[in-house]
């Protein structure tokens, strides 16, 4: 079994690569990518914990937030494309 710090260590550098992106690009595509980028180390964590503890709560949760992620991206090239 792959301990809990490896999967936090690997969602952390996703998300500073996220930051990093919406923090440097001035490009509204790309900025979407990196908020994506975050969401999915979120959900890393999400999986992670609940592996660890055994129950499929954060599974749940990571479930949630990819739809979140879908609808966001949705509206977002919507708008894009409107522009």
């Amino acid at each position: 079994m792959v301990p809990p710090e490896y999967y936090l260590l690997l969602s952390a550098a996703v998300f500073c690569i996220g930051l990093f992106g919406i923090l440097t690009r001035r490009n509204a595509l790309l900025f979407l990518m990196s908020v994506e980028l975050m969401l999915n180390a979120a959900n890393v964590n999400f999986v992670a914990f609940s592996q660890f503890w055994g129950n499929v709560t954060g599974q749940t949760m990571g479930l949630f937030v990819m739809a979140l992620a879908a609808a966001e991206v949705a509206i977002g090239i919507g708008i894009i494309l409107v522009l």
